[in-house]
């Protein structure tokens, strides 16, 4: 079951969708998973992703979406918007890249 879709576009072309899907942690064989999506425009891009409890599943599956959005090559040239251009994406990521963040990711995140 998905909990959250957020929708991100292209500042280059508006009318190309990039869904970001989050799916409810579930119990795994040892811990949690937590599977998430991102329908970038030239491939799909999916992760199942382990933590302690649903919690953590959570937490580490945000942050992992976190790090591909600001790793990719749209968020590189200034291509990849959610709500205004600059303003981030609405996700955390490790602190390793926490320098990377722009906007009101780098003010809530950074």
């Amino acid at each position: 079951m998905i909990i959250m879709l957020r929708v991100l576009h292209l500042t280059d072309t508006p009318d190309i969708s990039i869904p970001v899907r989050v799916h409810s942690p579930i119990p795994a064989k040892i811990d949690w998973s937590c599977h998430v999506e991102i329908g970038w425009p030239d491939k799909s891009w999916s992760r199942d992703v382990s933590g302690i409890d649903a919690i953590d599943a959570l937490e580490l599956a945000l942050r992992m979406v976190g790090t591909e959005l600001y790793r990719g090559e749209w968020h590189a040239n200034n291509q990849l918007v959610w709500l205004g251009q600059g303003e981030g994406y609405g996700f955390p990521v490790p602190r390793t890249i926490s320098d990377q963040l722009v906007g009101q990711d780098r003010e809530r995140y950074g």
